[in-house]
């Protein structure tokens, strides 16, 4: 049987976005990584304050985990979905 190339190029792209999205996951990961590097400069300059600064670096660590979480939901959604 022979497999048309439309479906096989229409697969092909289907991938291509689904690998495109999760570049997001790679953006989650820089966004980790300054969220506590900027914690790490500020507690070093002051650290009488770094304590009161905790909970807003687990904040933006968080949020920008959920990013990454949602780029990864996007990347199955497109190979799985459509």
């Amino acid at each position: 049987m022979e497999v048309e190339a439309a479906t096989l190029i229409g697969d092909g792209l289907k991938y291509a976005g689904a690998g495109l999205a999760c570049t997001g996951m790679g953006g989650a990961a820089v966004g980790v990584g300054h969220v506590v590097g900027n914690y790490l400069s500020g507690a070093l300059r002051n650290p009488s304050a770094a304590a009161g600064q905790t909970a807003t670096m687990f904040i933006g660590i968080a949020f920008s985990e959920a990013l990454g979480i949602f780029s990864f939901l996007v990347a199955l959604l497109l190979m799985f979905a459509v």
